[in-house]
């Protein structure tokens, strides 16, 4: 039976080389679920695959997009389910490798129908919030849908601007769209979580930010610097770096303030695949992934 290997597990513990290791002994091709490392001209900053890392393994939806294109977790759903015949092809197995957890579920699970946002309402609804602020786009979204309106993130603006944009566009509320239903899919899911002790993790990821800066993360910053409207740049290291440009803090206070958020998403990311019951969990590298793998395969 077809088999689409899961690994993922929280920002920096180590998925990649453990990927890349899996693929190998698999014969397989990778799937990378990173939402941010779909786009071009930010390797550095996303922790990309590197090219050195890609000869090893084939990888799939690493680079494709201009910094300015919209993508979403259901549009990558259809296009991982339009490439998974391709892959299994030449393979029985494939790996998806990533700590994007919407997309791992978009996968794993099937997600709702929602209507695809033209650049139209998504641009009516991102000007409303510019010159109004939070508090009434969720005055908004109360009124449009009222239901959804109880159990959004009301400090996250992404998710209460991107509600009130399904409403305008569907022209109906968001939470008639969500069934929450899980689809059936024409392969086995095995899903394999890395995690390391809290310390240690804390210290690969503090480690890895002054690596990426040694690797050339400010000039990155830089040459980006004029598009950090864009969501795509709304994301932990350029955030803090953007502020530093801006003389809004300091070098030092940047680079210990993009340690800081990484470790933060790192434990939002852990307390969501703690209501996985499906996951299985080991080290990065362990060598009883593989033989966890074939069990379950025999």
């Amino acid at each position: 039976m077809n088999t689409l290997v899961v690994i993922t597990g929280p920002t920096g513990v180590g998925k990649t080389d453990t990927a890349i290791s899996i693929a190998q002994a698999l014969s397989a091709e990778i799937i990378s679920a990173d939402s941010r490392q779909l786009y071009r001209d930010i390797p550095i900053g996303t922790a990309a695959p590197t090219a050195q890392q890609q000869a090893i393994v084939p990888h799939h939806f690493v680079g494709t997009l201009a910094l300015d294109e919209y993508y979403s977790a259901a549009q990558f759903e259809s296009d991982v389910m339009q490439l998974r015949p391709t892959l299994f092809e030449r393979s029985p197995y494939a790996v998806m490798c990533g700590g994007s957890m919407l997309y791992i579920d978009a996968v794993c699970k099937g997600i709702d129908d929602i209507p695809t946002v033209s650049d139209e309402v998504r641009n009516q609804v991102y000007t409303e919030y510019e010159q109004h602020g939070l508090d009434y786009m969720l005055q908004r979204l109360k009124e449009l849908d009222p239901e959804h309106y109880e159990v959004v993130d009301k400090k996250n603006y992404k998710r209460v601007v991107h509600a009130v944009e399904i409403c305008l566009q569907a022209g109906q509320p968001y939470s008639s769209l969500r069934t929450n239903s899980i689809k059936e899919r024409p392969f086995r899911i095995v899903k394999i979580g890395l995690n390391l002790p809290r310390e240690q993790l804390f210290d690969r990821i503090n480690r890895r930010v002054v690596a990426m800066v040694e690797e050339g993360l400010i000039d990155e910053a830089r040459k980006v610097y004029p598009l950090r409207h864009l969501n795509s740049l709304n994301t932990v290291g350029f955030k803090e770096l953007f502020a530093y440009f801006d003389g809004a803090m300091d070098y030092d206070t940047a680079v210990a303030r993009i340690q800081k958020n990484t470790r933060v998403y790192a434990k939002k990311q852990l307390t969501w695949y703690a209501k996985d019951s499906d996951m299985r969990w080991f080290t990065p590298g362990d060598v009883a992934i593989m033989e966890y793998i074939q069990q379950i395969c025999k």
